[in-house]
């Protein structure tokens, strides 16, 4: 009798398994939104920085944070946070902080954002385009140093936006 329900036993769960598996094969996938239907809500959150060459005494990677614009409801503000420090070997960099405000769009999947240093002038600005089949995750573009102390032919640096968990 021990024997049958130990068969038992083990038929039930073999397929208790496949009913399980079988269930999660037939859940439709969710797609993910086209860059044109994002909306600036679903970029909030921490998101590393990585540069492509960025001007002398500033660094690779920075930490972008995005929340809901206080003023407009539908744009991003925000704070990145870099490690100057490090940079620039322990020298200050002109025209630009540690940490400096960031406003800006999101528009058929263009995220556009303007940097402050001094909560006065722009002394950055960024122009990224949502990476296809990302899902919102990942953005590729370029800054570009506004500073008072970016040469007039500063070069564009190119960025990657990575969605932190």
């Amino acid at each position: 009798m021990n024997s049958y329900r130990f068969r038992f036993a083990l038929f039930l769960i073999a397929a208790s398994t496949l009913a399980t598996w079988a269930n999660a094969q037939n859940k439709p996938k969710i797609p993910c939104p086209s860059a044109q239907s994002m909306k600036a809500e679903q970029l909030y959150g921490l998101w590393a920085v990585r540069f492509t060459k960025p001007p002398a005494g500033l660094p690779e990677r920075a930490t972008l944070l995005l929340e809901r614009h206080a003023e407009f409801s539908e744009s991003l503000a925000g704070v990145i946070s870099r490690d100057l420090g490090a940079a620039a070997g322990s020298k200050a960099i002109a025209g630009h902080a540690a940490k400096a405000e960031l406003a800006g769009d999101l528009e058929a999947g263009m995220l556009l954002l303007d940097e402050s240093s001094d909560s006065i002038s722009i002394t950055g600005t960024w122009n990224g385009e949502m990476v296809q089949g990302s899902c919102g995750k990942a953005f590729l573009g370029i800054w570009k140093d506004t500073s008072p102390s970016a040469p007039a032919n500063a070069p564009d640096v190119p960025f990657t936006l990575t969605k932190l968990p």
